[in-house]
């Protein structure tokens, strides 16, 4: 594994060119709204090299990624409105316990596997939540 950080949009460069040099054979991009505010210049470095990526945020999918696995999080911003409503009513948000994500998502972008060569196992497209024709 080749962990690369990237921190700011000058350093992309620099990170694209370590995987390039490394020759990896896939990508897996973490979780941060800096990925996600310049996702599109991800999924375009992904397909331009042929490297299988997986994201973190079905977003990646939907914008052109191959896939993504990660937290649903229409389902996380549908529970926000219980602790709001415990909030307003007078509990400490300290108090108040911490909530594990219940439901993850597995999402496979077809044309992007296409793009890339790849063919997705039948029994991986059977576990997907969404797939992306």
């Amino acid at each position: 594994m080749l962990p690369v950080q990237v921190a700011s949009p000058d350093e992309f460069e620099r990170a694209f060119e370590a995987i390039r040099t490394a020759r990896v054979d896939a990508i897996r991009v973490g979780g941060s709204p800096f990925f996600v505010t310049h996702r599109q210049r991800i999924i375009e470095f992904a397909a331009r090299e042929r490297l299988p990526t997986i994201y973190w945020w079905r977003g990646f999918s939907d914008a052109g990624g191959l896939m993504s696995y990660g937290v649903d999080a229409v389902e996380m911003y549908r529970n926000a409105p219980t602790y709001v409503d415990k909030i307003l009513k007078g509990a400490k948000p300290g108090d108040l316990p911490l909530e594990q994500p219940r439901k993850f998502e597995l999402v496979i972008n077809m044309k992007a596997a296409k793009t890339l060569g790849l063919t997705i196992p039948q029994s991986l497209l059977l576990r997907a939540d969404h797939v992306i024709q």
